[in-house]
């Protein structure tokens, strides 16, 4: 039986700045459709971002954070002769954007103490300076692709 066809679905840019990467991180960021919630924690998490980076425009600084995080190898785990091995792959686009967007809002929710947008204006800045946790995860992820080249043969 065939698989049901995956359409892709275009996402609307946000209402502040007109970018959709914004709207699938505030997409992302929602909890329990609460969107405008969401969307308010990502303004604030910008406006506190544009304040200590005096000279940088604050979307500039969300995307190239999101591309520091961006992976450029994952594992995926193949069975194999009734072994399981840990295979390296390139990571498509969309995933990059997604893992990156996942790790950021994981480390975000991880930290306790301040509100919210303090919290991802921090890790977006530490992303921007190739610092802090969801950067720590992506190079997790590099060294066990690394550690796994041997099995890049298995991938098909």
């Amino acid at each position: 039986m065939r698989r049901k066809r995956n359409y892709k679905r275009t996402i609307a840019p946000d209402t502040k700045y007109q970018s959709e990467l914004l709207a699938k991180f505030s997409n992302h960021l929602m909890w329990q459709g609460k969107k405008t919630v969401a969307e308010r924690i990502l303004y604030d998490a910008l406006d506190i971002v544009a304040t200590k980076e005096k000279d940088a425009d604050p979307v500039a600084v969300f995307t190239t954070a999101l591309s520091n995080i961006s992976p450029l190898v994952e594992v995926k785990t193949r069975r194999v002769g009734g072994a399981n091995y840990q295979v390296p792959i390139e990571v498509r686009g969309n995933r990059k954007q997604y893992l990156a967007a996942r790790w950021i809002i994981d480390a975000v929710r991880g930290k306790k103490g301040k509100p919210m947008a303090a919290r991802l204006a921090d890790e977006i800045l530490l992303a921007f300076k190739k610092e802090g946790e969801a950067m720590k995860k992506r190079e997790n992820v590099h060294k066990m692709a690394e550690a796994n080249k041997a099995f890049a043969h298995f991938a098909w």
